[in-house]
C-alpha cells in the first residue's frame, strides 16, 4: 500500500491518535484511523476505510486493517488482515487471534493481499496523495 505509506509519512508518521481524512471529489472520502488495539501479531494498526452514506449512516465501502510492521528494519509494511465492505454485508478475518491461538487463513490472505494491491493502484491513479498534498498547501 504505497500510497497509504506515503500519506502517512507526509502526515508525521504513524501515532496512536491518528485520525486522516483525505477528500478527493469526485471520489470517496478516504479516512486512515491508528486502531487501539494491536493486530493478531500484536503489532500497531492502522483502519483504512471508504465511506459513503445509506440512510443516514456511514457506510465502508470497503475498510481494510493492516498491522504495521518493519521487517529486517527494510521500512515499515502494511499486512492485511481484516476486510469488510458494509453496502454488500462482507466481513472476513484472515489473520486473527482466537483464545490463544492465531488463526491465518492462507487463501483469505492471499485475497486481502491482491485486493490491497488493487487498491493501492487506484488510490495512486485517482490522486489521492496529491489531494492530500493540495489540502496541505492551502491550509
Amino acid at each position: 500500500m504505497k500510497a497509504i505509506l506515503q500519506l502517512l509519512r507526509k502526515a508525521g508518521g504513524y501515532r496512536r491518535e491518528l485520525c486522516l481524512r483525505v477528500e478527493n471529489p469526485p471520489y470517496q472520502q478516504l479516512v486512515i484511523e491508528a486502531i487501539p488495539e494491536p493486530g493478531p501479531l500484536g503489532l500497531p494498526c492502522l483502519s483504512v476505510a471508504h465511506y459513503g452514506e445509506q440512510n443516514g449512516d456511514l457506510m465502508r465501502d470497503p475498510e481494510m486493517c493492516f498491522e504495521l510492521s518493519n521487517p529486517l528494519r527494510l521500512g515499515i509494511s502494511l499486512a492485511p488482515y481484516y476486510w469488510r465492505n458494509d453496502y454488500v454485508g462482507i466481513e472476513q478475518y484472515s489473520r486473527s487471534i482466537q483464545g490463544d491461538h492465531y488463526l491465518f487463513d492462507s487463501g483469505m490472505f492471499a485475497q486481502h493481499e491482491n485486493f490491497a494491491a488493487l487498491w493501492d493502484r487506484n488510490l495512486l491513479s485517482q490522486g489521492f496523495v496529491e489531494a492530500f498534498d493540495r489540502r496541505r498547501t492551502q491550509r
